[in-house]
């Protein structure tokens, strides 16, 4: 199969000691690409230098809306001469969150609208993030969606089905972790979110470390292992892995510009 890890964290620090054989591990199981998604002004910075050392890896820069309160004055700035680097291929990870209370909500819809800007100006797509304020992005993006589609996708998707097929009437991809391939009935729900996602929108992730797939819940998660998470859509879908695995990857690469 070939596959692209559409959202992932490499900066982290559970890959510090090994990310080679991270990224060697991830091209054994087909992956062609991983987009490496910045959280702050230094992580953003990470991942570029990280897409500097191999094609394999390719970059995204912004600011998580959990760290917008601790970023400084100076820090979106630096963002936006970011955006422009040849390795660059998407802005983010931004969006809005209202599990922590972190930043407060007006704060981070601020810093949401700056970073739809931005995309728009760059004509990079935006990745956003979204827990626990889909009525609130919805509004953002109804807001943004009156210059025009917004490009960019709903990463590791969790909410509704309503708002799924809002998100793509706006512009947007859905994209899918590991929590499709959890066996808790909880999550049956999105399952069928997945089978219903136009099959030109889908997108697959592993948002590594986190949300390692069955069965490796629990353990530290890294982009080889979207290749479970893409099983588990192919058999939602009634595909054959390698037909969803070339879906995938070419919406992948038509989003993001990747060769």
């Amino acid at each position: 199969m070939q596959l692209v890890d559409t959202h992932c964290h490499l900066d982290d620090e559970r890959f510090a000691n090994d990310v080679d054989a991270v990224l060697s591990r991830a091209a054994d199981a087909g992956v062609q690409s991983i987009v490496a998604v910045g959280t702050t002004l230094e992580t953003s910075r990470r991942a570029i230098e990280l897409a500097r050392k191999t094609p394999l890896v390719r970059a995204a820069v912004g600011i998580h809306p959990n760290y917008v309160a601790a970023s400084t004055h100076d820090d979106w700035p630096a963002v936006v001469a970011l955006a422009s680097e040849p390795e660059v291929v998407a802005i983010g990870e931004t969006g809005l969150d209202r599990f922590r209370n972190d930043t407060p909500i007006e704060h981070q819809i601020e810093s949401f609208h700056r970073h739809l800007g931005l995309s728009r100006e760059c004509h990079k797509p935006i990745i956003i993030h979204c827990r626990d304020a889909e009525a609130d992005v919805l509004r953002c993006l109804e807001d943004a969606a009156s210059a025009g589609p917004v490009c960019g996708v709903m990463h590791s998707f969790t909410g509704q089905a309503a708002t799924a097929a809002r998100c793509v009437e706006l512009g947007l991809y859905i994209s899918f972790a590991g929590q499709l391939t959890f066996t808790n009935r909880k999550f049956d729900a999105l399952r069928e979110v997945a089978r219903c996602v136009p099959a030109d929108r889908l997108l697959v992730e592993t948002d590594s470390p986190y949300l390692a797939p069955e069965p490796h819940r629990r353990e530290r998660n890294e982009p080889a292992y979207v290749a479970l998470t893409a099983q588990r859509l192919a058999e939602l879908r009634q595909f054959e892995p390698a037909e969803l695995s070339g879906i995938t990857t070419e919406n992948a690469r038509r989003l993001f510009g990747l060769h």
